[in-house]
């Protein structure tokens, strides 16, 4: 195991909990946090259901702060006609110089595809974005999205499949999200101002409400708290291989098919936004 990942098992330990929650509850894992009734924990904690209409969206957020960790959730984003809308899915802390790792799903109009908003940030400062289209329809049935975060890499995950890496950069002076522990937040939100196609097409409210849905969610995670052991069950102690998980030959060459095909936007590739130079991580994330 890499130096990094030796202390930070150290300080999972030393300062915090390892937390494993595999099909976990929603009425036990998180708290809705806005809405005015129109978000909603249903089938005994197994279902989430969030959503928007004229007058407010919804959002929720985790229990649990983390800081490193592997986190799923399976989403079912809003069907049909959904210019306009944003499905927010993201870990993020609080503050001007917070640290945030996002999933934002934009919708568009009928039979037009989705596009898959990512961003890092570290120390207030985001601008890392890259986009993609997906292969599936991501309206027709539940999909798997997930984050694994450890000192080296952040790696996004889309049915297991990668979809990007980004790498710690900071021995060239680029801050890494690594001292800060995130919430998981996750809101259904109208932004017809930028949404769908930088802001041209609006949100039909003919055909609200829209509603997203969630389902499975599980996180292997460092979880900070008062304690000074780990307090959790002992599978922790085997399941905690995302501490230095990377991508192996299949794995990368996956991640080579999605951004040929699928990737629609790369922050690295911008010369236009950058005309004095792309950004240094680009160095090891392009």
């Amino acid at each position: 195991m890499a130096s990094s990942s030796k202390l930070v098992l150290v300080m999972c330990f030393m300062i915090s909990a390892f937390g494993i929650a595999i099909g976990a509850k929603f009425d036990q894992e998180f708290d809705i946090t806005w809405g005015d009734g129109r978000a909603k924990i249903l089938n005994n904690g197994d279902l989430l259901t969030l959503s928007l209409d004229k007058i407010s969206g919804s959002g929720f957020q985790s229990k649990n702060e983390y800081l490193f960790g592997k986190i799923d959730m399976q989403l079912k984003l809003v069907p049909g006609n959904s210019a306009g809308t944003v499905t927010a899915y993201y870990l993020s802390s609080q503050g001007p110089t917070h640290d945030e790792i996002d999933f934002e799903f934009l919708g568009n109009l009928s039979g037009d595809p989705y596009t898959l908003h990512t961003n890092v940030f570290s120390q207030g400062k985001g601008n890392r974005e890259q986009q993609f289209h997906l292969w599936f329809d991501p309206t027709a049935d539940f999909h798997t999205y997930s984050i694994t975060w450890n000192p080296q890499r952040i790696i996004f995950y889309v049915d297991g499949t990668p979809i990007r890496e980004y790498k710690n950069s900071e021995s060239i002076g680029v801050s890494y999200p690594k001292n800060q522990p995130m919430r998981i937040y996750s809101s259904l939100w109208n932004a017809d101002d930028w949404a769908t196609r930088g802001g041209l097409v609006k949100t039909d409210w003919s055909q609200a409400p829209f509603s997203a849905s969630y389902r499975n969610f599980s996180a292997n995670a460092c979880i900070p708290t008062s304690s000074s052991s780990c307090s959790s069950n002992s599978a922790a102690s085997t399941s905690n291989s995302w501490l230095n998980e990377e991508l192996d030959n299949t794995s990368q060459e996956r991640l080579k098919w999605v951004q040929k095909n699928y990737m629609v936007y790369n922050y690295c590739t911008d010369s236009k936004r950058f005309p004095q130079g792309f950004p240094a991580d680009c160095v090891q994330n392009n």
